[in-house]
């Protein structure tokens, strides 16, 4: 079945619910993003997420979307905005399971074709096991989707520990997606809050599990990484030299470049070439198909891209099917 792995579902009842108990937390949150975005792009995304709410809300409108771009399967997570990474903890831990229960609803309303990813709480380590384990054990869900840091937490933090040992023992899928870029208002305008922020922000979250040491201390996690990994896996010599000649960056065990063969990409990367680079960095096995659907940084024709990519045709279909289906196979089920 191909199988696009990024796929968004927005949740407006939820984000109602949140800004009734917190409104001063949602207004400083809707301020730091005018901030990070600039009101033009602001004004752009949401005229452009108002005129697809039906795809991002409603099961047919999605389905009848997928058929259009030959799509048997998606992984459906929620969109970014409804990470809350400034909630607390209580507010946060609702949110986890509420969205969890939500995720898997919708799922379930089309189980041979939809295949959900559930959220944690990034901001408070001590909660995310017990709400990962909501999502794969309470909700047959296939994993979770994370941000690339939250509040003081980056990926490399100690008190992750507990989660990336559970998410491997669970063979739950986590889902590399970046909310909002630390350079903040530097990125204002052109949009380049998305078009440099999101793959800046892939790169560092990634930078922080290698050179920290989390996939050898957990090799059995199965890391998707949204955007192709962002700026990283295109300037991996520069990790590499580091790692040779700097003794703070020589915390993992292996040159950084080995490590993209641990992790997964999808293909939302716009450019045929840059597939081909990720297919020879990190090998054939270990690239996937996304969209982003269905917003208009996202990919029209995902499936024509991948094709399209002058790969061998052994590789076109694992990544469109074959190596999707692959990280499902060893999960842990309800």
């Amino acid at each position: 079945m191909i199988t696009d792995v990024h796929a968004h579902l927005l949740l407006p009842a939820l984000h109602a619910e949140v800004e009734r108990r917190v409104p001063d937390l949602v207004a400083e949150a809707a301020d730091l993003e005018r901030r990070r975005n600039g009101v033009e792009s602001l004004q752009v995304s949401g005229a452009m997420v108002g005129a697809r709410i039906p795809k991002l809300t409603d099961v047919g409108a999605r389905l009848a979307a997928m058929d259009a771009q030959g799509v048997d399967r998606q992984w459906v997570s929620v969109s970014p905005n409804h990470f809350y990474p400034w909630a607390p903890e209580g507010l946060a831990v609702w949110v986890a399971l509420e969205t969890n229960r939500l995720i898997a609803a919708h799922a379930a309303l089309a189980p041979d074709r939809l295949t959900g990813l559930g959220v944690v709480p990034l901001q408070h380590p001590e909660r995310i096991v017990e709400c990962l384990d909501d999502a794969i054990l309470g909700r047959g869900l296939a994993g979770v989707e994370i941000s690339s840091f939250a509040g003081d937490v980056e990926l490399s933090d100690e008190r992750l520990e507990p989660f990336w040992a559970r998410a491997a023992e669970l063979g739950a899928v986590v889902f590399l997606h970046p909310f909002g870029c630390s350079l903040d208002e530097r990125l204002d305008r052109f949009y380049l809050s998305n078009t440099v922020g999101q793959p800046t922000e892939n790169a560092v979250a990634l930078s922080h599990l290698i050179f920290a040491g989390v996939l050898d201390r957990h090799p059995g996690l199965k890391i998707v990484a949204a955007h192709g990994g962002g700026y990283l896996p295109f300037a991996i010599g520069r990790s590499d030299r580091a790692w040779h000649v700097r003794p703070e960056a020589q915390r993992c065990r292996h040159a950084p470049s080995t490590y993209l063969r641990k992790l997964w990409f999808d293909t939302v990367v716009h450019d045929p070439v840059a597939i081909r680079h990720l297919v020879e960095v990190a090998g054939a096995s270990q690239v996937v198909l996304g969209s982003d659907f269905p917003f208009d940084m996202g990919l029209d024709d995902p499936v024509a891209l991948v094709r399209g990519a002058g790969l061998p045709a052994e590789f076109t279909e694992r990544i469109l099917a074959g190596n999707a289906e692959a990280l499902l196979e060893s999960r842990v089920s309800a």
